[in-house]
């Protein structure tokens, strides 16, 4: 089946998708789900390294790989690396997450590249940057975790660092890498002139420390672990009720003042201990320990409905189960359906925004390995015999 977009909004241009294991795979997953015709470009079965996320047919490929094509090339071979270039010349974006050494050794630099395709966007993704005294060390979320600062910042007080649930370095530098192509994609229609850009899993975590970061280079102060709590805005953290954990977010005065009220605590207002940011600040752990006390008098739907009622902000921690019974995550619909030739249906999750004249759509699930190799191939002029003749040699 030819290019199917899963939207208007990008189905006018192509990318080619030398990525593998998930920064790069989610850079053009964006790209794909916005209707730009992704090529995933794999080694041939009999090649390929640990490059798949828990297998081809494994949630994290599906999801990952969803609304793209699939081909296979040896780019060992010189007849490989040709046939790339040729697809590359029909596109107007690459995405590579190659060691820095191994795109100019194969030829695909920028650099090279552009000489014959000078409106080519080429977009590189890596651990740690494309020069520099760590450029070729192996990339892996966890690491940059913590040399970008977020394991220090993350975890109950004096427990130790904690990295975080997600692989938020990959998904980070893959979503920077998608704006990065966007942006680029814009300017060329100015300039007539593509570029090149790379960002790395640790320049994705050191941006994501967001005010951490500030508080350093403007104010001096190095962050330590808050744990559960706001480090600023008092009270803010997870509090306890009868039946269990709920969330609670109380900034400003006001805020504070109607909280009080709902929680049953009006004479908060004027206790010397708790009447402003800076007393809750000091008094944080007798504030917060009397705040679960009043809470385990009734259940967390009680609160959060009370508390919500009177523009107090509250919610209840889901695990993943919950999230998907959650009644605003069902009507959002974030939750698509698609039908994989190999698996049945599926269900995955949707972009989280949507364009009202454009939308996104999942209308096609993630691709064997190779699964478009003949059809996209064609689509470049080699016709049955050439087919024949490379895949019997090895080319893909």
């Amino acid at each position: 089946m030819p290019h199917l977009p899963a939207s208007a909004a990008l189905e006018r241009f192509r990318v080619i998708d030398l990525t593998q294991v998930r920064a790069g795979p989610t850079a053009c997953r964006q790209l794909a789900d916005w209707g730009a015709d992704v090529i995933q470009v794999q080694m041939p079965e009999h090649m390929r390294g640990d490059d798949t996320l828990g297998g081809q047919d494994g949630s994290d490929y599906q999801y990952t790989h969803r609304n793209k094509r699939s081909v296979t090339l040896n780019l060992k071979e010189p007849e490989g690396i040709s046939v790339l270039k040729r697809l590359i010349a029909t596109a107007d974006v690459v995405v590579e997450n190659f060691r820095p050494d191994v795109k100019f050794r194969l030829g695909i630099d920028f650099e090279s590249l552009s000489k014959d395709h000078p409106r080519l966007v080429y977009a590189s993704i890596s651990g740690f940057g494309q020069t520099g005294p760590l450029a070729e060390r192996p990339g892996f979320d966890q690491i940059a975790q913590g040399m970008g600062g977020l394991m220090s910042v993350t975890g109950l007080p004096g427990q130790g660092p904690v990295r975080v649930g997600i692989p938020i370095a990959d998904l980070c530098a893959g979503i920077f890498a998608a704006q990065g192509i966007l942006v680029a994609l814009l300017e060329r229609e100015t300039s007539g002139k593509g570029q090149w850009l790379h960002t790395s899993l640790l320049e994705a975590m050191v941006y994501m420390m967001d005010f951490q970061t500030s508080r350093w280079l403007i104010d001096g102060e190095v962050a330590g672990q808050a744990g559960n709590f706001h480090p600023t805005s008092i009270p803010t953290g997870v509090y306890k009720a009868r039946d269990g954990y709920m969330n609670i977010a109380v900034f400003g005065s006001k805020i504070w003042e109607r909280f009080c009220a709902t929680l049953g605590a009006p004479e908060w207002v004027a206790d010397a201990r708790f009447r402003d940011k800076a007393s809750r600040s000091v008094n944080r752990d007798a504030l917060n320990a009397a705040i679960n006390a009043h809470l385990a008098s009734q259940d967390r739907a009680y609160w959060i409905e009370h508390f919500n009622a009177d523009g107090v902000a509250c919610g209840h921690i889901n695990n993943v189960q919950e999230v998907f019974e959650e009644p605003q995550i069902q009507h959002l619909h974030m939750v698509q359906d698609v039908v994989s030739r190999r698996l049945g249906p599926q269900r995955l999750v949707g972009q989280p925004m949507q364009l009202e004249r454009t939308p996104s759509r999942i209308v096609r699930a993630a691709p064997r390995r190779g699964e478009h190799t003949e059809e996209v191939l064609g689509e470049l002029g080699l016709g049955a015999e050439d087919l024949a003749r490379m895949k019997s040699t090895g080319v893909f």
